[in-house]
C-alpha cells in the first residue's frame, strides 16, 4: 500500500527540553515514570483533532471522509516466553485523552497483552503478502472499516531507542504517519541566549493524494508548538501525589 501513495516526508527537530524536565520532575515527585510516548500521543491527538484534514481518507466513491475522533496506531514492547516483541496497540480518541490516561493504557497493554484486542491480530502478519494486500485494498476503500481495523494515524517510536541523532523513515500506511527519532543535546537559542537544549528528531509522512501542503504545514506548526510547550504536563505534574517520605507511616 505504501508504494501506491504519493508521500510527502517532513523531517523536523523539536525542542523537548521543557517536556523532559517536567517528566523528570514528575518522577522525582511521585516515584513513577510517565511515558514520553504517551505525551507525544496526547500532543498528536490534540493537533490532529484541531486539523482534521490530515487524517482524512477517501472512500470508494472518492469522497473525502473526516473523523472527529483521532485513533492512533502505535507499538508497545511486550515480553512473551522470555522474548521481547512489538505489539500494535490502538489508542482510541487520543484527542480527548490526558497524558496520564494514555500512559495507563500503554502500561496495561504491556502488563497483560493477551487481554488486548490487538493481541489477536498477530495472525495477520503471518498471512501471505497478496492476502494482506487484498485486505488493505478493501480497508482503504471503506474509511470507517479502516478506522476500526488500523486507526486513522500511525506512530512509531522505534527510532527513539537509537543512540544519537537520526530520523526514522517508516512506510506511509495512513494518511499521516509519525516516527520518533533520536533525542540529542546541542546548543539552541532561547530568549536571545544560547543554551544546551534537548531536541527530538521527528518524521512526518503525509499522503499527498489526500493532504495538501497548507493543511500539512499548519498541522506541523501546531504539533511542534504543543510538544515544545509540554502540553498537558503542567496539569499532570500538579495532580501527581508526592511519594511517601522515609519517615511517613
Amino acid at each position: 500500500m505504501a508504494a501506491r501513495k504519493h508521500t510527502v516526508v517532513g523531517l523536523i527537530e523539536v525542542d523537548v527540553t521543557r517536556a523532559r524536565r517536567l517528566l523528570r520532575e514528575y518522577r522525582a515527585r511521585t516515584g513513577k515514570a510517565l511515558s514520553f510516548t504517551a505525551f507525544i500521543i496526547a500532543c498528536l491527538g490534540k493537533a490532529v483533532g484541531e486539523h482534521k484534514a490530515v487524517h482524512a481518507y477517501r472512500d470508494w466513491r472518492k469522497q473525502l471522509i473526516l473523523f472527529d475522533e483521532v485513533d492512533v496506531n502505535t507499538i508497545v514492547e511486550i515480553e512473551m516466553d522470555g522474548r521481547k516483541m512489538a505489539l500494535p496497540h490502538f489508542i482510541r480518541a487520543a484527542n480527548r485523552r490526558s497524558v496520564q490516561d494514555i500512559h495507563a493504557e500503554l502500561r496495561a497493554a504491556q502488563r497483560a497483552p493477551q487481554t488486548t484486542r490487538e493481541f489477536g491480530m498477530r495472525w495477520f502478519v503471518r498471512l501471505p503478502g497478496f492476502v494482506r494486500d487484498a485486505f488493505y485494498a478493501l480497508a482503504f476503500r471503506n474509511p470507517q472499516w479502516l478506522k476500526a481495523s488500523f486507526c486513522t494515524v500511525g506512530l512509531t517510536a522505534v527510532g527513539m531507542f537509537a543512540k544519537g541523532a537520526g530520523w526514522a523513515i517508516p512506510f506511509n500506511v495512513h494518511s499521516l504517519d509519525v516516527a520518533l527519532g533520536g533525542i540529542v543535546e546541542k546548543p539552541g537559542v532561547v530568549d536571545g541566549c544560547i543554551a544546551i537544549r534537548e531536541y527530538l528528531d521527528l518524521t512526518l509522512l503525509f499522503d499527498h493524494d489526500v493532504i495538501d501542503g497548507a493543511p500539512a504545514a499548519r498541522f506541523t506548526a501546531r504539533f511542534q508548538e504543543l510538544i515544545e510547550s509540554a502540553y498537558g504536563l503542567d496539569e499532570t505534574l500538579a495532580s501527581g501525589e508526592e511519594k511517601p517520605k522515609d519517615d511517613d507511616r
